[in-house]
């Protein structure tokens, strides 16, 4: 499935299960598994990138720094968390042209204020309806390319309860969005509901968080309820961590990795993971060039001003 192709995916079900990833590798690991789809969780950007909890510290400038750097990389349509559109209405608005141009296929906007803090975390507060359905028309506008999609996300089920929750979802569908995420529903209830109200009109997102209030379910599951969009935002650094503190326990413990290499890639295994033989066919390919008469071309490593590196 291509980036443009999102939209008619959706439409046309089943569901779509989108891992969450926060760099260049995690990108690449999900493309290679052949998921349909990658969600770039601003959660995990927090947990890898700054090494803190999802409270709101992360900046525009390191998402679109981060969303570029997977589209290098990765072809797969990429769903962007913009968090609050990092201010009002016009900062919405520029937030999606801005992640739009580094490569997201769809962007997810929240109606919680700044700063803003995991769905699944006490302590949260909300922007007034007005305000909300103001950022996503701002972003329903603000983007190039009527196939990036705009997610509009209510937190309101832990602030103000379910009903009122439901109510700011279906002022937001009528703003335009299109995908609806109604973040944390604690029951299979609460979910039926949100898919029996809204499931015929606006493909609905379930988040799937590992110790977070909302069951955890199979996409299959998910995709009978009525759910075409699922995520697991948090779900590979979680595992990652994991085995990471398991590792460094080991070596420590041990002044040696070789207790764990066999849950370990050796060094030309994740060369090849990472594209090395491409490569260097293509470095051979340009090298070819420059010694057949073509036009003149610096050698791979070799500094411009001193040819000899």
């Amino acid at each position: 499935m291509t980036a443009t192709s999102l939209k008619d995916r959706l439409a046309r079900g089943p569901s779509v299960l989108a891992p969450g990833i926060y760099d260049a590798l995690s990108a690449l690991l999900v493309e290679q598994a052949g998921f349909e789809a990658a969600y770039v969780s601003g959660a995990a950007v927090a947990y890898t990138q700054l090494g803190r909890p999802d409270v709101g510290l992360v900046t525009l400038s390191q998402v679109i720094d981060v969303v570029a750097r997977l589209r290098d990389r990765v072809s797969l349509p990429l769903i962007v968390d913009i968090d609050t559109g990092f201010g009002n209405a016009l900062n919405a608005a520029h937030t999606v042209r801005q992640v739009e141009r580094a490569g997201a296929s769809a962007v997810q906007i929240e109606d919680q204020t700044a700063p803003k803090r995991c769905g699944h975390l006490a302590g949260k507060d909300l922007v007034p309806v007005g305000e909300m359905v103001g950022k996503v028309r701002a972003a329903l506008d603000a983007r190039t390319d009527a196939r990036t999609l705009v997610i509009a996300r209510t937190d309101a089920v832990a602030v103000e309860g379910f009903e009122r929750a439901l109510d700011r979802a279906e002022t937001y569908v009528e703003a335009g969005a299109d995908v609806l995420f109604v973040e944390a529903p604690q029951s299979l209830d609460q979910m039926r509901a949100i898919t029996a109200r809204f499931a015929g009109r606006v493909p609905c997102l379930a988040n799937m968080v590992e110790g977070g209030r909302t069951p955890l379910m199979t996409q299959a599951q998910l995709d009978e309820l009525g759910f075409r969009l699922v995520i697991t935002p948090g779900a590979m650094v979680r595992a990652y961590t994991f085995m990471a503190q398991e590792f460094l326990r080991l070596l420590k413990a041990n002044g040696t990795t070789a207790l764990t290499r066999d849950r370990m890639l050796d060094f030309a295994q994740i060369n090849a993971v990472l594209g090395l033989p491409d490569l260097m066919a293509q470095a051979a390919d340009y090298d070819g060039a420059a010694q057949t008469g073509g036009a003149s071309v610096t050698p791979l490593g070799a500094s411009r001003g001193n040819p000899a590196g």
